[in-house]
């Protein structure tokens, strides 16, 4: 039997006092994100989300809690030589901001805060917006969806755990 190969990887909602979002744009596809990114080899879910929020934005954060589990089953043809992407196990939590300034990086074109009832105004990967949906509607439970995103987003499963 073979090993599966699954990308793991960790979203975070990073909420200020202000009740603003963070978001990035993605230099690559031009989309507004939640940060957020692949877990490294021997890196938990928690630091490698710590580190992804603040190489994508410059933000140092604190990490509170887990809003939702999310498997994107589609399985595609990648870029830059990545033949087949495999599934993904996402992770998303809730970040308060402790620290750190505003910057973008070789990922990020755009960092910015922005007004909660205006995120989904600037997301437009529908997968990205039902993550963000989840986080609008927490409400202690967590959200377990699989979905695919390719060759056109659909939702296979949604329930709360």
């Amino acid at each position: 039997m073979q090993m599966p190969v699954h990308i793991v990887a960790a979203g975070g909602f990073v909420e200020n006092d202000q009740g603003e979002i963070l978001l990035v744009k993605i230099r690559r596809s031009g989309e507004w994100v939640f940060p957020g990114g692949q877990v490294e080899v021997g890196e938990n879910l928690m630091n490698g989300l710590v580190r992804e929020i603040n190489e994508e934005s410059g933000i140092d954060v604190e990490v509170s809690h887990l809003i939702g589990v999310y498997s994107n089953t589609a399985t595609y043809e990648g870029h830059s030589g990545v033949k087949i992407i495999p599934t993904k196990v996402m992770f998303d939590f809730v970040c308060k901001p402790v620290g750190g300034k505003l910057t973008t990086s070789d990922e990020t074109a755009d960092s910015r805060w922005v007004s909660k009832n205006k995120v989904l105004d600037m997301i437009s990967a529908p997968a990205i917006r039902t993550r963000y949906q989840a986080y609008l509607d927490y409400n202690g439970s967590v959200q377990y969806m699989d979905y695919i995103t390719k060759p056109q987003f659909a939702i296979k499963l949604s329930r709360k755990v």
